[in-house]
This record gives C-alpha cells, sequence and structure tokens, in this order.
C-alpha cells in the first residue's frame, strides 16, 4: 500500500458499497492526503458506459468549468486564444466545442470516449505544442494521477495544465455525507487535498494555483489572486461573452471549414 502520488505508506480509512454490491476499501497516505479505493476492480463495469448515465450535472458542469478556462486562459494566464490548445479526456467534445465557439484554438482528445460535438477538431501532432491542457474531472477517475498529468503534458509538449476536481480537508469525509464519491456509479477512485497537488506539482516541476474549483499546474508560477478574478462569479457570467467578442468565435468559421471537408 504505497501512495502513488509521493511514494509513503497508505492505511486504510473506512469500507463502502459501490455500485450498490461491492464492499470496497478505501485508504489514505497520512503524508500527502491522497484518499484513493484500493484495488477497484469493478472499474470494466463502472465504465460499461464511458459517462455514467446518472450524470445529469453533465452540461451545467460544462457550461461553468468553460467559463472558467476562458477566463483563466484570457486574464490568468494571458492566453489570447491562438493555441494550440488540449482537452485531454474530452469526453462528448462539449468543453472543447464551447471554447471554440469563446474563440480558443481548442482540439480534443479521449480514448475511452467518443467525439460527438467537436469532431474534425481532434488532436494531433502536426498541430505542434500546446500552449495548455485541459483535463475537467479526471484526476478522480484515476489509479496513477502523476503519470497521467505527466502523459498528457508530454504528449502534448505543454507546460501548463489546467483541471477540476473536488478537494477535501481534514480527515477522509464520511462515505455517507460526501456526493463526490459517487458511490453509485463507482467511477471515482481517488481524492485529493489541496496539499495532494502540491506534491504532484513539486514531483513534476510545476507551480499549483488554485481558485474558485479550477487549479492550475504550471511551469510558471500563476498568481492565485488574478486567477481567483478570472474565475469568480462576476467574470463567470459576463466574461464568455466579452472574450468571444474579442477573439472572435469559431463557431461560423468552424462550420465553413467542416462543410468544405464534407465536399
Amino acid at each position: 500500500m504505497t501512495c502513488p502520488v509521493c511514494s509513503g505508506p497508505m492505511k486504510s480509512a473506512f469500507e463502502a458499497q459501490v455500485l450498490g454490491k461491492y464492499l470496497a476499501r478505501y485508504e489514505v497516505c497520512a503524508g500527502c492526503g491522497f484518499l484513493r479505493a484500493h484495488e477497484p476492480h469493478w472499474l470494466d463495469e463502472a465504465y460499461s458506459q464511458a459517462i455514467a448515465v446518472a450524470d445529469t450535472g453533465l452540461l451545467k458542469r460544462n457550461f461553468s468549468l468553460a467559463a472558467k478556462v476562458a477566463g483563466a486562459l484570457y486574464w490568468a494566464l494571458d492566453e489570447r486564444g491562438q493555441g494550440p490548445y488540449l482537452d485531454v479526456a474530452g469526453g462528448f467534445g462539449i468543453l472543447t466545442r464551447l471554447l471554440r465557439d469563446m474563440g480558443f484554438n481548442f482540439f480534443w482528445a479521449d480514448k475511452y470516449c467518443a467525439n460527438l460535438l467537436a469532431q474534425g477538431f481532434e488532436y494531433r501532432s502536426e498541430l505542434g505544442a500546446c500552449h495548455a491542457v485541459t483535463a475537467m474531472e479526471v484526476l478522480e477517475h484515476l489509479t496513477d494521477p502523476l503519470a497521467f498529468i505527466n502523459d498528457a503534458l508530454l504528449n502534448s509538449g505543454a507546460q501548463t495544465l489546467l483541471f477540476s476536481t473536488e478537494l477535501y480537508e481534514g480527515s477522509p469525509p464520511d462515505p455517507a455525507a460526501w456526493w463526490y464519491y459517487s458511490l453509485g456509479t463507482g467511477q471515482h477512485i481517488g481524492f485529493f487535498q489541496r496539499r495532494t497537488l502540491e506534491v504532484l506539482g513539486r514531483r513534476l516541476g510545476l507551480h499549483l494555483t488554485s481558485a474558485n474549483g479550477l487549479h492550475v499546474l504550471s511551469k510558471a508560477v500563476v498568481s492565485e489572486r488574478r486567477l481567483a478574478l478570472a474565475t469568480g462569479r462576476l467574470a463567470s457570467l459576463w466574461g464568455p461573452r466579452w472574450i468571444g467578442r474579442q477573439l472572435g468565435s469559431k463557431t461560423m468559421s468552424d462550420h465553413n471549414a467542416l462543410l468544405r471537408g464534407l465536399a
């Protein structure tokens, strides 16, 4: 029982029922706070569909995250849309499409899910190194988050990762009281504290900045104050429309490009 984040020892935390039938044991690292399901043998069953049927918050979450990512890129990271950028583990392509609609040159990749909404904008190495990579609601699905982040940055040539995952503080939350365990779907198997993310960053030579549920690991130091302002409630309300006017939405240019490809 060695922690995949800091290589420290892990100890048993609690047991809980997953998928309504499997008794799962969870263990936690005293060193960095990483909490995980021990040997999650049910994953093939949990991923019989890449996106869980019970994920009713999928669209709402993507709209919210798109606004935060756009604000973070434009105001906190001084990115002006040319990219390229990559949404890794991009699911149905919702986030890629929304960010392209705001003017960011985003591309999609996912080994396990069909690209429904960003077809024609799959990432390929000929596009060159990415300015940044996003991984929204991904890390909690992984057995080895360190390897995932390292591979995502290495394969894209990026030096910045923007990602989301719910954090916990103190002792592991009661499984009856924290919805983020997602015990009914069985897809969430790893959970983080802020210090866990800080350790991940140090091991990869990256700086952590975190605000309003959006986390950034980057070679460059990102201002936490700027990130908080760029991803706050007011910025998220008016930011996407303003940024879209500044950058120029790709909605119609993508439409025309796809029509030319079909002709």
